[in-house]
């Protein structure tokens, strides 16, 4: 089956935080995200630089390891317009409704650790698209 993952996911991947089982054990499906995650991933790590928790040299490593992580990637440009009108929908960032704009597309569901998205998503049309990591 195909998933969605979100960039909350696959961070676990690189940090040992609560859920990085559970993230890890994604690995074995097949994971498909929008381009966009990997930009969230290298924001997540300079944010984890800048608040002097990892070192520069140990965040490029940390970004080698998503790059090349078993996720495909998918251009944002086919999604802009479906994400916009779920945005509007939920009220909700864009940034996150690529994820599930995707997921509808390849009818499936985003994976999550994003509380607050997985809890946006709760109109009748989404029920399930959007799950916790681990739940």
């Amino acid at each position: 089956m195909t998933i969605v993952i979100d960039a909350s996911v696959a961070l676990k991947w690189v940090f040992d935080e609560p859920g990085a089982d559970a993230a890890l054990a994604l690995r074995d499906e097949q994971l498909i995200a929008p381009a966009l995650w990997l930009a969230e991933a290298a924001n997540a790590l300079w944010r984890h630089v800048r608040l002097g928790e990892i070192a520069d040299q140990e965040a490029f490593s940390r970004m080698a390891e998503l790059i090349a992580a078993p996720v495909a990637s998918f251009a944002i440009e086919p999604h802009v317009a479906r994400a916009l009108e779920l945005a509007t929908a939920i009220n909700h960032p864009v940034y996150d409704c690529f994820y599930l704009a995707l997921a509808l597309h390849h009818d499936t569901h985003v994976i999550t650790d994003d509380r607050k998205f997985a809890g946006a998503a709760g109109l009748p049309a989404l029920t399930d698209r959007v799950r916790l990591l681990g739940a």
